[in-house]
């Protein structure tokens, strides 16, 4: 007699083979105490639990969809004429990770301290890594909790749990942690602009929750669509438009940027350029023209031209009061 036992995962389930020979008159399977097969009597009520071959060499069983509950000592019982023979296989149920519990996305002020969770289960035990998703990725302490001591506004983002074993692929999931903090301004540009002209102040403020503006000219607040201006909000930016400057609109100018951590202010002063005069731009384009076709006492005349083209030293003295007398005007 000879008799040997094998197990097998499959896509169809586990099969627990019993090799055997012609001494053998009868055969049994039993899971820890309980019967499941005799000879081709099932005992089990477990409708997963099947018999797939009973021949005069083998005599195997299988378990379809195989959970942890299955995890244990399987014996295959053989009796002889002689007397009975035992052998045991002890199946481990692996089980892919699996995150069963994480922590929900959170918003949190700048400070403060923070605790993320990732429970997971498996087998063998996953390993569960904590990483914050930024240009620099790094993984954590492997730890099914990580903490957070004082978060810094540059902490914000997404932080993503994996739990891995060798069964098969990593689990991932992801949690947003968002970190509210008071506007921060960075500095501003004063601005010249002409009278009757278009001119814009504008001030920047990062914040979370997005900052809120407010224009100041020394103690008065400014409204849009009064007196002219126009205020305007686009993103973390906030911009004052005069459409139409005149003498009382110059002077210092104060940005407010809020939210409910705080304030933040800065100054930006909107002050006078003059623009040139038409006459001054008549003569300029006027001396312009004429510099511009005057080649000067020293130029080369073309020899071909000379009679005709060419201008003699007499003009040139003729010349040179008529330029004088435009500059005047």
């Amino acid at each position: 007699m000879l008799y040997s036992k094998d197990a097998e995962n499959s896509c169809d389930g586990l099969v627990i083979r019993c090799s055997i020979d012609s001494g053998v008159t009868r055969v049994a399977w039993l899971n820890r105490s309980s019967i499941l097969y005799a000879g081709k009597d099932k005992w089990s009520l477990d409708p997963r639990v099947v018999i797939v071959t009973n021949s005069k060499t083998e005599y195997s069983i299988q378990i379809v969809g195989v959970d942890v509950y299955d995890e244990g000592p399987y014996t295959c019982s053989v009796q002889t004429h002689n007397h009975p023979r035992t052998s045991r296989v002890h199946v481990i149920v692996q089980v892919p990770p699996k995150i069963v519990n994480i922590s929900s996305s959170v918003s949190v002020n700048e400070g403060s301290n923070v605790t993320l969770m990732c429970l997971a289960i498996g087998r063998p035990e996953p390993t569960v890594t904590w990483r914050h998703l930024t240009p620099r990725a790094r993984e954590f302490v492997e730890d099914e909790y990580f903490e957070i001591t004082g978060i810094a506004k540059e902490q914000a983002g997404e932080y993503e749990c994996s739990a891995y074993n060798e069964v098969s692929s990593a689990d991932v999931r992801k949690v947003q942690v968002i970190v509210n903090y008071p506007p921060s301004m960075s500095d501003t540009r004063n601005v010249g602009a002409a009278v009757g002209q278009k001119g814009i102040l504008q001030c920047k403020a990062i914040a979370v929750p997005s900052a809120d503006f407010e224009w100041y000219k020394e103690d008065r607040r400014l409204f849009n669509g009064l007196n002219g201006v126009q205020i305007k909000k686009n993103g973390d930016i906030s911009m004052l438009t005069f459409f139409n400057v005149s003498e009382e609109d110059y002077g210092n100018y104060t940005c407010v940027a809020m939210n409910k951590l705080g304030t933040s202010n800065t100054s930006v002063l909107l002050f006078e350029v003059s623009e040139p005069t038409s006459s001054t731009q008549i003569q300029e384009e006027k001396t312009s023209t004429i510099l511009a076709n005057w080649k000067g006492p020293g130029a080369v005349l073309d020899g071909n031209n000379s009679a005709s083209g060419g201008m003699s030293a007499s003009l040139w003295l003729l010349v040179i009061p008529f330029v004088h007398f435009l500059f005047k005007f």
